[in-house]
């Protein structure tokens, strides 16, 4: 919409930028003509500020732009990186899962094991408590015989070893169960932490995400907008020309007039001093009684040349390397772009020429014409020389240039891919095909 709305008010400006206004046709005082071109001086460059600023404005967004999209691309990149994560985690949280299961297999098998061998226990101790104590030595002393005694030993010692397997065994599975709840508690522990460090590296790279494209939405805003204020600016600058260029040619008239005026007035001074002379000369030849006497008079006659028929090409037969048309911009790649002009293929510091007579109306940066000189020939003609080199520009605004007169050196200024001229004419503000016109 924005830039729609820049279309229009360059239409609108474009519409209304011939011809003065009627507070400028009103005007009869050079003086007064000279404070209003003063003042579109200051507006022009108010305007060219206001174009460089938006310019820069525009640079700076697309320099940002790029600058995000890089990161936002890197983003991207790392949540990619991430989900590669996110199946590894995956894969270890199951296999946590699977060894939590065996592992809480083993601590019910553990507390079985400590439970029974627990009952057993405390059966032994209470038997030991009914039956009262028994010595080892008073049972091997009961042996009736040596081969009771020793079938006695060796049932001590396994009751003996017995006791004490059970005591090492009960110790050991103790063991097992604490040392299972702590792996136990621990498998839980490192499930819970993975499950929390994905889920905020999920959170983190979608907030960065988000981030990203806001800032790239912004950045797109400020491009359109600047764009829109540099177009807006270009039009702006066309109408303070042209307004310009009709109080030059009101001033010219002015001027004109006034020196014609006081031509009559010196011619008529002039004869009544001749009369006089001749009057004073005619009377001492009288009083001398002499005759003669020639007197001569000069005349002047000013010549003017026109400069009317076809145009001269600016810088002669060279050749053409875009003609008028729709193309794809060279520099910013857009397809079905209006080449406004047509391109002559000419070497840096290349003399350019006048096509025909008129009035500098613009000899300055403009835009992407890079150092510009624009031509007022009269009728709502104008044309247009861009991409002139750095320091190339051979004449000032509202100088009055002849047909063929040097008034630049060709360059490679503004969007230019290389060294050349762009050479348009316009009528009423409108490109029009130059070939018809050279």
């Amino acid at each position: 919409m924005k830039r729609i709305a820049a279309g229009m008010a360059v239409i609108l400006l474009a519409v209304t930028m011939f011809g003065p206004s009627d507070g400028y046709a009103k005007k009869t005082s050079v003086a007064e003509i000279d404070k209003q071109l003063k003042q579109l001086q200051q507006e022009v460059q108010a305007a060219k500020a206001a174009q460089e600023k938006a310019d820069s404005r525009n640079q700076e967004a697309k320099h940002y732009k790029n600058k995000t999209t890089l990161n936002l691309d890197y983003v991207l990149g790392q949540i990619a990186q991430v989900k590669g994560e996110m199946t590894t985690i995956s894969g270890k949280i199951a296999s946590t899962e699977k060894s939590l299961t065996v592992t809480a297999t083993e601590l019910d098998d553990a507390e079985a094991r400590v439970a029974s061998r627990e009952k057993l226990l405390e059966s032994r101790v209470r038997l030991m408590y009914t039956d009262g104590a028994v010595s080892y030595l008073d049972v091997l002393l009961s042996s009736t015989s040596f081969s009771d005694f020793l079938d006695r030993a060796d049932s001590l010692k396994m009751i003996v070893d017995q006791d004490q397997d059970l005591l090492v065994q009960h110790k050991l599975d103790k063991q097992t169960v604490i040392a299972k709840k702590q792996e136990l508690e621990g498998q839980y522990a490192t499930a819970k932490q993975l499950y929390t460090d994905l889920e905020a590296q999920r959170s983190m790279l979608k907030e960065k995400e988000a981030e990203k494209q806001e800032l790239i939405a912004y950045y797109d805003e400020e491009i359109e907008n600047s764009e829109v204020i540099s177009a807006e600016q270009d039009a702006k600058l066309v109408e303070l020309a042209s307004s310009r260029s009709a109080l030059e040619a009101q001033k010219d008239k002015l001027k004109a007039e006034e020196a014609a005026r006081r031509a009559a007035a010196a011619k008529a001074e002039a004869q009544r001093r001749a009369a006089l002379a001749a009057a004073k000369a005619a009377e001492k030849a009288k009083a001398s009684k002499s005759s003669g006497g020639d007197s001569s008079s000069v005349a002047s006659a000013e010549d003017y040349s026109g400069g009317d028929g076809p145009y001269l090409r600016p810088v002669g037969y060279a050749r053409i390397s875009s003609p008028f048309g729709y193309r794809t911009h060279p520099v910013t790649h857009e397809v079905g772009k209006l080449h406004t002009g047509i391109d002559f293929a000419v070497p840096q510091g290349t003399s350019i020429h006048a096509a025909d007579s008129g009035t500098v109306v613009l000899a300055q940066w403009y835009s992407g014409y890079g150092y510009c000189v624009i031509i007022d020939h009269g009728g709502g003609v104008w044309t247009l020389y861009g991409h002139i080199r750095e320091g190339g520009i051979k004449v000032s605004q509202g100088q009055r240039v002849e047909r063929g007169q040097t008034i630049a050196e060709s360059g490679s200024t503004g969007r230019s891919t290389g060294p050349h001229l762009h050479f348009e004419v316009r009528i009423n503000g409108k490109p029009v095909n130059p070939m018809p016109y050279l």
